[in-house]
C-alpha cells in the first residue's frame, strides 16, 4: 500500500505534467521509467521512488521540492507522529514548577512573545508540524520568564502558547493533551488577569467537552466578559455565541441555534470586518457563516447545508485552515446530497490546500467513506483518497 506522502508526490507530479501540457506518454519517453509506473504513480497506486522524482524533476525542469512538497505531519507514522507530542507534553507537565534550574540562553520577553504568534500564524496557516517542534522549548522558555520576570504580556503570550498547544493536538488527534493544553491556558489566563483570554479558554473548553457542561461554559465566558464593548470584547462575545450555536446543534435544537447565529451577526457587525488581531479568533461574518454552516451538517440538515455551502464565498484572505475546513464541509454534504464529482473536486482541493489539517478532520473521512460506499467502482482518484484517510 502506497504512503501517504507518496500519493502526494504522485498528484504533484501529475500537475506539474499537465501545467507542462505533456501526456504521460510523452512525460514518460523523457524519463528512463515506464509509462506503466508512471501512470501507478499518479494516482497512488505505487511509491514515487527518489530516482523518479530525481528524472521527473529533471524532464519538467522544476525543482524536485515542488513534486515531493514539504515533509508534513500527514505523512507521519503513528510512532513518530507521538515522538513529536511527547516533548509538548513534557512542557505542559512543568508548568507549575518555577524557573528552570538549568535553562540556558533564554531568549528575551519580546523575542518571546513574537514567538508565541508566531506558532499561531504557523497554525492557522496548517503547518503543524513547524508549529509543534517549536512549542516545547517556547512553553519551557516562557515558563521560566513568567517565574523570574513576571508581566501580564509574558503570562498573555504564555497562554497563548498554551492555546496553540491545545490546537495543535486536538488537529493530530490527541483530545486528552489537548485538554491538559486548555487547563494551562486558564491557569496562566488567571495570571495574566485578562478576562478576554479567560473567556477564550471557556469556549475552547466548551466545544471540546461535548456535554451538559458546555453552556455553562459559555455563561460563563460571557460573565467575565461582564458585557464589554471593546472590539476585542465584541470579537469574543461573538465567538462564545457561536461556540453556543454548536452546542444547540449538537443537541438538536435549531431555534437556539438561529438565536446564537443571528447574535453572533449583530455583533459581527458591530466590529466591523474580521477581527484576525483577536486572540487569532478571525471573527467576522465569514466564521459566523461557517458556523452556521457546520451547525446545518450536525443537524444533518444537508439540503439546507448544502444551499449554504454553494452561496459562500471564501474570500482570498481567508486563513488556509478556515478554507480547508470550509472545503470539507463543501465535500461532505455534496456527497450527503448525491454529488459525487464535486464531492472529490473539494476533497482534493482541501488536501492540496492543508494536507497536515485535512487528513485529521473527522468530516474528511466521513465524506471518503461515503463517496467509497456509494461508488460503483471508485476512481483512482477516490481509492488514493481513501489509502491517504486510513480507509
Amino acid at each position: 500500500m502506497p504512503r501517504p506522502d507518496d500519493d502526494h508526490t504522485g498528484a504533484r507530479i501529475r500537475e506539474q505534467r499537465r501545467l507542462a501540457r505533456l501526456t504521460q506518454r510523452e512525460l514518460s519517453d523523457r524519463i528512463p521509467y515506464s509509462l506503466s509506473l508512471l501512470n501507478q504513480v499518479e494516482c497512488g497506486a505505487r511509491p514515487a521512488s527518489a530516482g523518479l522524482v530525481k528524472a521527473v524533476a529533471e524532464a519538467l525542469k522544476v525543482d524536485a521540492s515542488r513534486l515531493t512538497g514539504p515533509v508534513s505531519v500527514a505523512s507521519l507514522s503513528p510512532d513518530r507522529l507521538a515522538a513529536l507530542v511527547v516533548p509538548i507534553r513534557e512542557a505542559l507537565d512543568a508548568y507549575d514548577l518555577g524557573p528552570h534550574p538549568q535553562l540556558t540562553g533564554v531568549r528575551p520577553a519580546s523575542v518571546l512573545i513574537e514567538a508565541a504568534d508566531e506558532a499561531c500564524r504557523q497554525v492557522r496557516a496548517t503547518h503543524l508540524r513547524a508549529a509543534a517542534k517549536a512549542l516545547p522549548a517556547l512553553i519551557v522558555e516562557l515558563t521560566h520568564t513568567a517565574s523570574t520576570a513576571p508581566t501580564t504580556t509574558v503570562w498573555q503570550a504564555l497562554a497563548s502558547a498554551y492555546r496553540t498547544a491545545h490546537d495543535v493536538a486536538l488537529k493530530l488527534g490527541y483530545p486528552d493533551l489537548s485538554r491538559v493544553a486548555l487547563d494551562r491556558m486558564g491557569w496562566a489566563a488567571d495570571r495574566a488577569s485578562d478576562p478576554c483570554i479567560g473567556a477564550v479558554q471557556l469556549y475552547k473548553r466548551a466545544i471540546l467537552v461535548r456535554n451538559s457542561t458546555s453552556l455553562r461554559l459559555i455563561e460563563s465566558g460571557h460573565g467575565l466578559l461582564r458585557g464589554g464593548t471593546s472590539r476585542e470584547s465584541l470579537a469574543v462575545a461573538g465567538q462564545l455565541h457561536l461556540g453556543a450555536a454548536t452546542v444547540a446543534a449538537r443537541a438538536g435544537i435549531p431555534s437556539a441555534v438561529e438565536t446564537h447565529i443571528a447574535a453572533a451577526r449583530e455583533l459581527a457587525d458591530q466590529v466591523g470586518g474580521e477581527a484576525g488581531e483577536v486572540h487569532w479568533l478571525s471573527f467576522g461574518q465569514v466564521n459566523v457563516a461557517l458556523h452556521d454552516l457546520g451547525a446545518a451538517i450536525t443537524m444533518r440538515d444537508h439540503d439546507g447545508a448544502l444551499v449554504q455551502a454553494r452561496a459562500l464565498k471564501m474570500p482570498p484572505s481567508a486563513l488556509t485552515s478556515r478554507r480547508a475546513r470550509y472545503m470539507v464541509d463543501r465535500a461532505l454534504v455534496e456527497m450527503e446530497t448525491g454529488h459525487v464529482d464535486a464531492s472529490l473536486t473539494y476533497l482534493v482541493r482541501a488536501r492540496r490546500a492543508a494536507p497536515e489539517q485535512t487528513r485529521h478532520l473527522p468530516g474528511t473521512r466521513a465524506a471518503v467513506r461515503g463517496l467509497v460506499h456509494i461508488s460503483r467502482r471508485p476512481s483512482d482518484t477516490l481509492g488514493s483518497m481513501a489509502r491517504w484517510v486510513g480507509l
